[in-house]
């Protein structure tokens, strides 16, 4: 896979999957919950390519960008054991 691809496939997650779901929160916690699960569950690779093609800003969502270039200034909508993997099992869950 090519890393042009390979950017690209970051830049539809970030958008369709991890933004997606954070853009139903408020602006601030939407961001913080982007941060929070990016830097969870994304490799420094990952990150790093991210990053990377941030200030092209070619195609990312708004709220992604911030996430990567701002200190979050909320909290993540989400549970600490949820946005954490090393807290597995810990007691949080999403299905409520």
């Amino acid at each position: 896979m090519s890393a042009t691809s390979q950017t690209d496939k970051l830049v539809r997650m970030a958008n369709q999957m991890i933004a997606a779901f954070f853009r139903s929160y408020p602006d601030e916690e939407a961001v913080a919950g982007i941060q929070k699960h990016i830097v969870a569950f994304w490799t420094p690779k990952m990150r790093a390519r991210l990053a990377d093609h941030a200030p092209e800003a070619g195609g990312l969502d708004p709220l992604v960008l911030r996430a990567l270039r701002d200190e979050p200034r909320a909290e993540s909508p989400v549970r600490a054991a949820t946005r954490n993997p090393q807290l597995l099992g810990a007691g949080a869950s999403d299905a409520g």
